[in-house]
This record gives C-alpha cells, structure tokens and sequence, in this order.
C-alpha cells in the first residue's frame, strides 16, 4: 500500500480523531495485555505486503530496556529523533509537537526498546505542505529492519514480522499494542493511515508496524 494521498491547503498535522484510537488502545493496553496478536480478521485490518513463507531472521532474548534517543527505518529513509511523550489533557497520547513534525515520540511510561513487551513509537503522517516523519510508514516490508539508537550508546536492532492497516472501526488494542509473543521484545511504530476526511480533519485508520529484537550493538 502506497502511503496516503495528501490534498492540498487543509491543516494535516494533528492529533484528532486518529490520536483518539491511541487513547482507547493505551486504556486497553494497560488493563489486559496478556494475549499475542493474532493473524488479521478479514474486515478487521488490512495486512500490508506479507509475503507467504518469508524467513525472517531469530528473535533474540529481551536485554535491558533502555529509553530510545533515536530511529532509522533505512529500507523507507526514516531517520528521526525521538522524544519521549506522555499523554495530553483529554488522556490521549501526546505526539511531538507541530513544530517537530520529523521527529518521533515514544510512550515514556510503556516499554523500553529491547525489554520484554512491545515498546511504542508513534508519529506524525505530514503537515499540510510536507511529508512528516512516519510518512512512508506504510510501505515498510515484513523482513526489513529496524534500528533504535539508545541512551547508553547502544543500538537495537528489529526486524518487522507485519504491518497493517487497521480502521478505527475495527481497532483492536490488545492486537495492536499487546505482545505478538509472550517473552519478546518488540517494537511498534504508528502513525495515521486510510483516507483523509477534510471535514473531520482526520484519517480513517492508523499504520501499525511491528516488529521484534533481533540483537543489539554498540555504536563505537
């Protein structure tokens, strides 16, 4: 799936309705995380280029989580600071702010990138003149890595096992944010997704990359 068409002249950085999705799934996520996600409902989410019987490389054990200073998606040319984010005054997650529009925001009271659980990073789509940082999201590939530079110097090193697309409708937090499997490390990267209503001023669905550890190294 190509990422989304952008009209011209609307306001496209927001947090909106597609944030809300966010809010129910942290609500969610909190209360009852226990089960993996489980394989797409038709109707549910539309899964993105999964190739049938891809290999994809060992998950490596979880390893102290440590708070992420930055991300690179090189396969899609996401090279973007992180900043850690809480949640906004109506209990959403607060993404970065408008004038950060390349920079990513990670859920600094979830997990840390490379403990056990699924670490959360989320990001803007575009501006109403420019791609923002999680624009070619969507595009990203089961297989293709993902790295986290962390505050001690050291880097994680993912790889993606699936992407969707999943509607508001449809939003299921436990499958979004839960751990795929008990015992991993994991790795979620979320930004808006689907069409663009001009009247609401918000997307129909959100991109959910995830992907796993599958080892770490020091940046010296």
């Amino acid at each position: 799936m190509s990422a989304p068409a952008r009209p011209a002249g609307t306001g496209r950085l927001l947090t909106g309705v597609a944030w809300a999705v966010l809010l129910l799934g942290l609500w969610l996520w909190g209360r009852d995380a226990s089960g993996g996600m489980s394989a797409p409902t038709t109707g549910d989410v539309a899964a993105v280029g999964r190739p049938l019987g891809a290999p994809l490389p060992p998950a490596h054990e979880p390893v102290e989580g440590v708070a992420p200073r930055s991300v690179q998606v090189p396969s899609v040319g996401i090279d973007a600071p992180v900043v850690r984010r809480g949640l906004d005054k109506d209990g959403a997650i607060d993404p970065p702010p408008y004038d950060l529009p390349q920079t990513a925001g990670w859920y600094g009271k979830g997990t840390r990138p490379g403990a056990e659980g699924a670490a959360l990073l989320v990001g803007h789509v575009d501006t109403e003149t420019e791609p923002a940082v999680f624009y070619g999201l969507s595009t990203v590939k089961p297989g293709e890595k993902v790295e986290v530079v962390r505050d001690d110097g050291s880097v994680a090193e993912f790889a993606v096992d699936d992407v969707q697309v999943v509607t508001r409708e449809r939003f299921d937090a436990g499958k979004a944010y839960g751990p795929r499997v008990a015992g991993r490390a994991e790795l979620r990267l979320i930004t808006c997704g689907g069409t663009y209503d001009q009247k609401t001023r918000s997307y129909s669905a959100n991109v959910v990359v995830s992907a796993y550890l599958t080892g770490t190294r020091d940046t010296a």
